[in-house]
Order: structure tokens, then sequence, then C-alpha cells
């Protein structure tokens, strides 16, 4: 039996060039997975308060260490669309964003594909409103504060569509003006930015290898991936992974002040966290290429964005045995900066395990047989194989998304965007 890490470092090149869309749509598709349980405890006007809350409270932080991480120095539109083009609320080619750069400070982008809506429009246009509205004008302005807070996200057009095939699906200015007034930091972001999440030191990019090391110069049209240095994109690999984590205590905090109880609470985030943890292995086994014996399953792990990074959740995959008779160990230490912040990995114990079996049933029916015991602080969790079983109802329900079946297509080398001004 070897112990391994969940380390995004021991991946090729390549591989992580297929991975990080990957990543960056399961960040997207968690709200496919938890806003229908808020739908269905607290109604739709509730639901979008958690949205916008939830967001909130991660997106300011995130984007604030992507910008760290990548040298994106600037407070310009072309800034802020580099911090777009790396965030889980903007998967690349699922929310298609086509950005234009007037000047420093005024730009546009549109949308011409956005699966968000076109998961939510059969639903009617009071959910409709709710996500282009409701939740996108604080959570936009929320996100561009990041880069700049005198920014300002406006609408131009958005959905509802009239007519029902408008396209783009919706256009948006961006501008920034020196005289205005700015805006305050999100409530929600002061309080995430005093978690362990929001601190933990993630790899370093170390300057030298082949490929882009950070994103200092133009912004690119679509970022290919596989035109990043390995050390750039084991780093991007990380911070979108915790991007997972500041979400979820985004949505958790938001959750437990709406809820009637803490156990209201704790039983709608599990189903939101074992809804995305089957619906992205099953994404992640077919992007990895992998089979469905053990080996395959602790790889899916592995990579699995819920049990990482491993800064911050500090999991250990092992195989033991071999064959048939494999199984595959999962060790979550009770010391980990993940269970101090009491997000995700802390609602994973012996008596609940579904997040788990979720992941292992994606990669194959038959790893089934999920126990869970206590070693010291750590939790020793076992997946063997046993009988069929079918999908759960929280992985279904996340499935209802576009994403679960979306493809990602190869659009060759990238254009720069050139300001207009300097055309």
């Amino acid at each position: 039996m070897v112990n391994t890490a969940m380390s995004y470092a021991d991946l090729d090149r390549a591989t992580l060039a297929r991975l990080l869309p990957e990543l960056l749509l399961s960040g997207q598709l968690i709200d496919r997975s938890g806003m229908a349980h808020c739908i269905g405890a607290f109604g739709r006007e509730t639901m979008a308060q958690i949205a916008i809350e939830e967001w909130m409270a991660a997106s300011p932080v995130y984007t604030k260490r992507m910008r760290a991480a990548l040298k994106i120095t600037g407070d310009g539109v072309a800034d802020m669309f580099k911090c777009l083009q790396l965030d889980i609320g903007a998967p690349p080619q699922f929310m298609d964003f086509r950005y234009t750069i007037q000047d420093k400070y005024h730009g546009e982008f549109v949308l011409n594909h956005c699966g968000a809506l076109m998961d939510v429009e059969p639903m009617g246009d009071d959910y409709v409103t709710s996500m282009c509205h409701d939740i996108e004008d604080p959570t936009f302005d929320a996100t561009a504060i990041a880069t700049n807070r005198r920014a300002r996200i406006r609408p131009i057009h958005r959905p509802p569509r009239r007519p029902s095939d408008q396209h783009p699906h919706c256009a948006w200015t961006v501008t920034i003006e020196p005289d205005r007034e700015e805006l305050p930091l999100p409530e929600q972001s002061i309080v995430m930015s005093a978690t362990k999440a929001a601190n933990v030191e993630l790899s370093p990019i170390v300057p030298g290898g082949e490929g882009h090391d950070d994103y200092v110069g133009p912004v690119w049209e679509d970022l290919r991936f596989a035109d990043w240095s390995h050390s750039a994109l084991i780093r991007m690999a990380e911070e979108v992974a915790l991007q997972h984590q500041l979400l979820a205590l985004g949505f958790v905090m938001s959750v437990r002040g709406k809820s009637e109880s803490e156990a209201q609470a704790t039983e709608i985030f599990r189903k939101q966290l074992t809804g995305i943890s089957g619906l992205t292995a099953d994404r992640l086994r077919h992007c990895l290429g992998v089979d469905q014996d053990a080996e395959s399953l602790a790889a899916v792990l592995r990579v699995h964005p819920i049990l990482g990074p491993d800064q911050y959740v500090g999991a250990q995959v092992s195989v033991r045995g071999s064959g048939e008779n494999a199984s595959v160990e999962l060790r979550l230490p009770g010391n980990s900066d993940a269970n101090a912040d009491r997000g995700w990995i802390a609602y994973i114990d012996p008596e609940h395990l579904e997040p788990v079996l979720a992941m292992a049933s994606a990669v194959h029916p038959t790893w089934s047989a999920v126990s869970g015991h206590r070693d010291g602080d750590d939790l020793v969790i076992e997946i063997a194989r046993g009988e069929a079983i079918k999908e759960s109802g929280e992985v279904a329900i996340a499935r209802f998304s576009g994403g679960a079946t979306f493809e990602f297509a190869d659009r060759g080398i990238p254009l720069s965007i050139t300001p207009v001004s300097a055309g």
C-alpha cells in the first residue's frame, strides 16, 4: 500500500491542461447541486438571497488570490477580464464570455452562450429574473471590486430573452470612473477573509518552464491551458479547487442564517455536497480516460476538487491489494484547515459517507461498499466492491444541468484582445 497525497503536482502538463476547464465547470455546477434543495426548503426568493450572499462572500476573496498568483496587478478592465477567465462563475465555453476593451477603464462583454441560462430558462421567467437580475447585479460588482472598487458592471440587455431566441444571451458594460465613490467590501467577504481557506499558502509558481508563468500582458480571447507552464497549471488547479471550498463556506454561512435549525442547514449542505461530489467524479473519470478498477478510482479521488487542494484538506488516497480484491482507502486528517473552517470535509463522518459513495459509484456502480472509522482525529474511509447501486437522488438533481454532458471544444490558437482605442 502506498499513501499518496492529493497533489496536482503529480500530474503532467498535458493532463493538467485538460483538467483545468473541468475544475472550473465543476465549480459552476455547485449551485446546480445546492440551489434545488434551497428552493425546496425556502422558496425561490430566499434561494436567490442565498446565492447572492454565497458569491459575495467567496468571489472577492478568491479573485484577489488569483490576481496575486498570476501577477495580475493592474486596476483596469483588462485585469478584471483576466480574473473572470479563471473564475468558477465563468467556466470557459459553458459560460462563453466574449470581451471588448475600449480603453483601460471601459469595456464590454457578451455571453454568446450561457449554460446557466439554458439550465434555468425552462423553469420560467421568474427564475430567469432571479438569476440574471437579482443575483447578477450585486455579485458582478462584488467580483469587479477585487480589481477596482470604482468599477461597475451594468446590463445593456439581459434575459428574460425578448425575442425568445435573442443572441447573444446578454451584454454588459464595464466602467471605472476615478471620481466615482468606491464600493464597500461585502460584509460576507470580510468574514470570509478570516478563514483558513482565504489565507492558505499554495504551491509557488516557479518561472523558467515551457509556457506562461503568469498573466502579464494582453488578455487572450480564450485561455488555452496547454500554453501555460507546468508550475502555473499546478497553482491554477489548486486555486480553482480552493474556489470550490470558499464558495461552499459562503453557501453554508448563508444557509445557516436562513434555516430554522442547525440540523436543517446541515441536511441541505450535505445534499449539496453529495450532488456535486458524484457529478464531478463522473466528469473527471471521462476527462482522465480511466477505467473502473481501484487505481482508476484512486486517480479520480486524487484530483477531485472537493478533496483539495492538498495544503487545505490534506487528504490521502491509497490502493490496498490488487486485482478484483483491491480496495481504496481515503484518509481525511482531523487537524486540517478544512476541518477548522467547518466546510465540506467537516460534514463527512462515519455515519454520513454519502458524498464519498457518490464519488466512488460514479467511477463504477459496484464501488458501493463504503465504510468509515476514526483513527485518532483522522477519518479513514474504506471503499470496496459491492452490489451495483443506482445513482443517488442528489446526483440526479445536479445532473439536471447541461453542464453534466457539456463537451469542451478545441478553439485553436487564441488571439489577443486589442483595446479599441489602440486600433
